[in-house]
């Protein structure tokens, strides 16, 4: 009989694409991970890594298996979600993982509504930009991501995810307030095509969705600063190092100083947040009712 817990181990390598950042995830050592590896190769009887030098990589036969430990993998979650589902009460914790200005809006409120309703529900919370929340969610490190769409995100870990549309937020464009075009009430991207930029580093969504945006009216942005932090962006405009974009609920609570803000003319780009679940555990009474909770506090975000 094949041992799930070696599943789990190629579920990882096949993820994370070395036996170094699988071991990682699942806290083993390389050895160990190896170890589970090669036991698991014994026990069906057929070689499920090729290895190439200091690398490894599935074979046809490993890409199977690894399929098969994704279903069952969700299989063993819904497990877990209708044995809590036919307890009485809620009690328990729930770990979320989200970038900073979704934690701000979003996950603190959720928290603070979940104390006065569930008392005896404790939320846990990461900080994660990028990518870095699906990646916790399938390692098991959290029950739920909140993460922004991107080039790559659709039909990403379409196995193993399950999403939903939580709310979706207009770009505001950020310039300094001696620009030129301050005082005009919204402004044409074209508008800007010449002035130098401030944008998140490559990678993170919010970058993929400015350099889109303007790529799709005739231009590249000139980008001479690069800061993930909202604040940080709105400080180096306001210090006159150019112009941004920024995701409308980023802005809020920002002391703005030497900037001004001014919505975008036509066609808004638009961040597009979901959440996102291991796929079988979505009827877990604890994630349903954190789920209900960041779409209440969501609802007012979306445009």
């Amino acid at each position: 009989m094949i041992d799930p817990r070696r599943l789990r181990v190629l579920r990882a390598l096949a993820e994370h694409g070395t036996v170094t950042a699988a071991a990682q995830a699942l806290y083993l050592s390389p050895s160990a991970a190896s170890q589970q590896l090669a036991a698991l190769e014994a026990e069906v009887g057929h070689a499920l890594l090729e290895r190439r030098g200091r690398t490894v990589r599935l074979t046809p036969t490993g890409v199977v298996l690894a399929d098969h430990a994704a279903r069952i993998a969700a299989q063993l979650e819904q497990a877990e979600a209708d044995m809590a589902a036919s307890s009485a009460g809620l009690a328990g914790e729930v770990t979320i993982a989200a970038f900073a200005s979704a934690i701000t809006e979003v996950v603190a409120p959720t928290v603070a509504a979940l104390r006065k309703r569930a008392p005896q529900v404790r939320i846990r919370v990461k900080d994660a930009e990028g990518h870095a929340s699906r990646r916790l969610l399938i390692d098991g490190a959290v029950d739920i991501a909140l993460a922004v769409e991107h080039r790559d995100t659709p039909g990403q870990n379409g196995e193993q995810l399950l999403r939903k549309p939580l709310y979706a937020e207009p770009f505001d464009v950020v310039l300094p307030a001696d620009h030129p075009l301050a005082s005009a009430p919204e402004l044409a991207l074209t508008d800007l095509r010449a002035d130098p930029w401030v944008t998140p580093w490559p990678g993170n969504p919010v970058h993929d969705v400015v350099m889109r945006a303007c790529e799709e009216v005739g231009f590249q942005p000139r980008a001479e600063c690069l800061a993930d932090d909202s604040r940080a962006v709105c400080a180096l405009v306001s210090a006159g190092s150019g112009v941004a974009m920024v995701p409308r609920s980023a802005l809020h609570g920002i002391a703005f100083g030497g900037a001004v803000v001014r919505p975008v003319s036509g066609s808004r780009p638009t961040r597009r947040v979901f959440t996102a679940v291991r796929r079988g555990s979505e009827s877990h009474p604890l994630l349903q009712l954190a789920l209900r909770g960041l779409g209440d506090q969501a609802a007012d975000l979306s445009s």
